[in-house]
């Protein structure tokens, strides 16, 4: 499956424009922002794509600035070199965690070592969401717990959870890339006790979990929330990102519907992680 890459010259707009701009595409669907010198780039799977939402969003929020974008259409036979020469670089997380590609051949030592291959799935432990994710799982008892990995991407999350001793741990993304990339990372890491599945949470059913991580974006959050809480054992965690700290309130309100007790966040760059528990 192709990518498509959206960049964005805010040059001419004020600082806050490309925050309030990174937040609406993170709605439609852009899992990964990179800065620029002129502005920003996005990234969306080219089935998620869709140029009239986006162009609405920019005339809506940009009003009088002059605001333009272009688009670039990166092939999934290529996405390996576009990382290597552009953005995955080895990626220390509280000195307990380092993630790194095959091709890195030069990275600091850690008690946890991952290795994922780059590919069209996102999930390289550099965007804010995924890094604070890592965080908070660093500060969880997870040895023998059974874990749920929604919007799983690289199955880098069930990999460090496996890590540290998550068992069993499903990983579930609805991209076929995803599951792919997941099955190959698992294999590449040695953690056969994570399992991928192909599809979204009408996959879940009987099976309860002690722990859920949902790295998603908000309205795919919101909709599936009461699900996540159908299949949380009582007393069990749940981790939600992918969504800035203004979509904050959003989130917790449909949580305390559900009866999910709000235990604390921590915020990156804007972007926030929040810990639940059933």
């Amino acid at each position: 499956m192709d990518t498509i890459k959206i960049s964005i010259n805010t040059q001419s707009a004020d600082s806050w424009l490309s925050d309030v701009l990174m937040a609406g595409m993170a709605d439609l669907g852009f899992d990964t922002f990179e800065e620029t010198e002129t502005g920003f780039e996005a990234y969306i799977p080219e089935r998620m794509y869709n140029q009239e939402l986006l162009q609405n969003l920019v005339q809506e929020v940009c009003g009088e600035f002059s605001v333009h974008f272009t688009e670039e259409i990166i092939p999934a036979r290529n996405w390996n070199e576009v990382w290597e020469k552009n953005y995955f670089k080895p990626l220390v997380i509280r000195d307990q965690v380092v993630v790194r590609a095959p091709f890195h051949t030069e990275y600091p030592v850690a008690r946890h070592e991952i290795v994922i291959e780059p590919n069209m799935a996102f999930g390289t432990g550099n965007h804010e969401t995924t890094s604070l994710m890592m965080e908070v799982m660093l500060d969880m008892d997870l040895d023998g717990k059974s874990l749920l990995d929604m919007g799983c991407g690289t199955g880098i999350l069930a990999v460090l959870a496996a890590m540290r001793g998550a068992d069993p741990v499903t990983a579930v993304d609805i991209d076929e890339w995803s599951y792919t990339a997941t099955l190959e990372n698992s294999l590449l890491n040695n953690t056969p006790q994570v399992r991928a599945l192909l599809g979204d949470a009408g996959l879940l059913g009987s099976e309860c979990f002690d722990v859920i991580l949902a790295n998603i974006q908000k309205n795919v959050i919101l909709v599936d929330l009461a699900k996540y809480r159908s299949v949380i054992h009582s007393g069990g965690e749940i981790l939600l990102s992918g969504f800035y700290a203004a979509d904050m309130d959003d989130i917790l309100k449909e949580a305390a519907r559900l009866g999910l007790e709000f235990v604390n966040f921590r915020e990156k760059n804007k972007w926030v992680v929040v810990r639940l528990r059933a």
